[in-house]
C-alpha cells in the first residue's frame, strides 16, 4: 500500500511539472489545494490507464516495437497521457492535453521527472 501511495504521489508531482512546462497541458486554475487534489486524482487515473490499457496496447503493437527498436514506446506513452486527459474530462476534472505534440512532450517530462524522483526517494518496502 505504501508503494502505491508513493508511486501515485510521484506521478502527481511529475504531471504537475509537465503541466507547468508544456504549453498544451492545462491544469485547474483554482487555489493550490484544488490543484493538488486535481493532480492527485489525475495521477490515479493515469495509474489505472497505465495498469489496464498500456499492457494491451504494448502486446498488440509488439511488431512495431521490433520494427522501431522500441521508439514506439514514446508514442504509446503520449497516447496514454492523452487518454488520461480524455478520462479526466469525462470525470469533470480540470486537466486537459490539447493535442498529440503536447502529449508527447508531457509524457517525456513525466517519465523523466518520475524516474528522477524514484531514484531520489527510496521506495523499497
Amino acid at each position: 500500500m505504501k508503494h502505491f501511495v508513493l508511486k501515485t504521489l510521484i506521478n502527481a508531482a511529475a504531471i504537475w511539472v509537465a503541466a507547468w512546462l508544456v504549453k498544451g497541458i492545462t491544469l485547474s486554475s483554482g487555489s493550490w489545494q484544488h490543484q493538488t487534489l486535481t493532480v492527485v486524482l489525475v495521477a490515479l487515473i493515469f495509474g489505472v490507464v497505465n495498469w489496464l490499457i498500456k499492457p494491451l496496447v504494448k502486446f498488440f503493437s509488439f511488431p512495431l516495437f521490433i520494427l522501431t527498436l522500441g521508439l514506439i514506446t514514446f508514442v504509446i506513452n503520449a497516447l496514454m497521457l492523452w487518454l488520461t486527459s480524455f478520462a479526466s474530462d469525462k470525470l469533470k476534472l480540470e486537466f486537459h492535453v490539447e493535442g498529440f505534440l503536447p502529449a508527447l512532450f508531457g509524457s517525456l517530462i513525466i517519465s523523466l521527472v518520475a524516474w528522477g524522483l524514484h531514484l531520489a526517494i527510496d521506495d523499497k518496502d
